[in-house]
């Protein structure tokens, strides 16, 4: 049971706890770029590009940045292409 909590922390080299504050520090952050994006759709001239700029760096962390292991009979020529 336990190692449901810390499997896919470890995946991406984070702790559970690290992983938890990665995952509200996103999801916050996607929070505030949907409200930007009902604010833009409300008022065409406000918030012009805070939701595709939320989009461009959330990206940024997660993809090009995270180091990811790779899943236990997986090889590393695939791990390196996620």
């Amino acid at each position: 049971m336990i190692r449901r909590f810390t499997d896919h922390p470890a995946s991406v080299n984070e702790t559970y706890l690290q992983h938890m504050g990665m995952a509200f520090g996103f999801g916050g952050r996607m929070l505030v770029g949907a409200l930007a994006c009902f604010v833009h759709g409300f008022f065409p001239w406000l918030c012009l590009t805070r939701g595709s700029e939320t989009i461009r760096g959330l990206h940024h962390r997660m993809v090009t940045h995270r180091v990811t292991k790779p899943a236990p009979g997986q090889d590393s020529a695939l791990a390196a292409s996620d």
